[in-house]
């Protein structure tokens, strides 16, 4: 068998900087980058609450080349990566300081879960559907300008709400003004329109704020309690799953959820299995299907095309070059949720693959190398 190599040491957060990569970050300030250090190896697979654990070989998968993941992972940044096939572990690497316990800060992969909440609440009759205006659920947006009146769900989850936001790539952000502010709420239903909703994608915290505030008001419940009993609870995600809140107590849904790479890991398989985990429909497939499926271009960058609140884009094995295998190159649809400084859960649905990266990298893209040249390398073929 080979060798699997795992590194579960436990300690304080040390923070690093990261492999250079290409594009911006898609959301708000990062952290200070810190040290890595190289993982240590044992001789079989540890184990992982509430998931089963196997070899890559037994999976397609060449754990050599997994090997040698963690051997190029210190000092790239990222912190934690879980690597599931057929709804198993096969791989985990965790840097110094760092193990399957650890809580990050998933930045805006929180839109991706707080997208899956909206679709849950469409389900259970609380919303009526993507189309329904916002002012249904927040009422206070009727006392601002008309031509926001009409502003639907649908908008806000597609980026395409056309009220004023600059959070994309570099260059001015309004994203100190938006925290800092009494009610969240309040400064961005107030920001100005300046795109026909629905015509123009301008990726924004903000939309998926609202969709936060919305849900709060349709349901009755704060997120954090909406989340934990549809979807946490059932997954097995546990109390170290929270989000944070803006000053009124509306989770910060583009942001602010904080989890283990395990738990996101469960995010991402249950997503691939059509929304369902062990037998039990949390998230309506319709509801998977629609929210993975491309509604517009997204920012017209290499990111990809936009769903409801999850990117949607092909990778290649080995497309960036930086490790070669034995393997051919083949393209694979695939779709993910993205956060700043490298927040990632991939979802290959043909591999029956998902993979998450936790990481505190300067280029929210940094990752990406790591996942198409080593991950998706590590495939064996049919």
């Amino acid at each position: 068998m080979k060798r699997w190599t795992v590194l579960l040491l436990a300690g304080l957060l040390g923070l690093t900087g990261c492999a250079a990569g290409t594009g911006g970050a898609p959301s708000g300030p990062g952290q200070p980058p810190a040290a890595s250090a190289s993982a240590s190896e044992t001789a079989a697979p540890p184990p992982a609450e509430g998931w089963q654990v196997d070899t890559p070989e037994n999976h397609g998968m060449d754990s050599a080349v997994l090997e040698q993941l963690h051997a190029a992972l210190p000092g790239s940044g990222i912190h934690a990566v879980v690597t599931v096939k057929d709804g198993v572990i096969i791989d985990e690497y965790y840097a110094e300081g760092y193990d399957a316990g650890h809580v990050f800060e998933f930045y805006s992969v929180s839109k991706s879960v707080t997208s899956a909440l909206i679709g849950i609440a469409i389900e259970e009759g609380y919303i009526s559907g993507v189309d329904d205006p916002v002012a249904a659920y927040l009422p206070e947006l009727l006392e601002q300008e008309e031509r926001k009146h009409a502003l639907t769900l649908r908008q806000l989850l597609t980026h395409t709400s056309g009220l004023e936001w600059y959070e994309w790539g570099g260059g001015y952000s309004n994203w100190a003004e938006f925290r800092s502010a009494g009610n969240w709420v309040d400064y961005i239903l107030g920001r100005q329109l300046i795109y026909q909703p629905g015509s123009v994608f301008q990726y924004s915290t903000g939309n998926t704020h609202l969709l936060s505030a919305v849900l709060q008001s349709a349901t009755g419940m704060a997120q954090e309690e909406y989340c934990r009993t549809r979807l946490f609870e059932p997954l097995g995600i546990g109390e170290e799953a929270h989000w944070r809140t803006d000053p009124q107590g509306i989770a910060d849904g583009g942001n602010g959820l904080f989890m283990t790479a395990r738990d996101a890991a469960r995010l991402g398989q249950l997503y691939l299995d059509g929304g369902a985990w062990q037998g039990r429909q949390l998230v309506p497939a319709a509801w998977v299907e629609q929210s993975t499926t491309a509604w517009n271009n997204g920012a017209g960058d290499g990111t990809g095309a936009y769903g409801y609140q999850w990117w949607i884009r092909p990778f290649i094995s080995g497309e960036f070059g930086t490790h070669a295998t034995p393997y051919p190159a083949v393209s694979y649809e695939a779709y993910y949720a993205f956060g700043h400084a490298g927040q990632y859960i991939l979802v290959v649905p043909k591999l029956r693959l998902v993979a998450v990266f936790a990481s505190s990298c300067q280029s929210s893209y940094a990752p990406r190398p790591y996942f198409t040249d080593y991950i998706l390398n590590a495939y064996q073929g049919e």
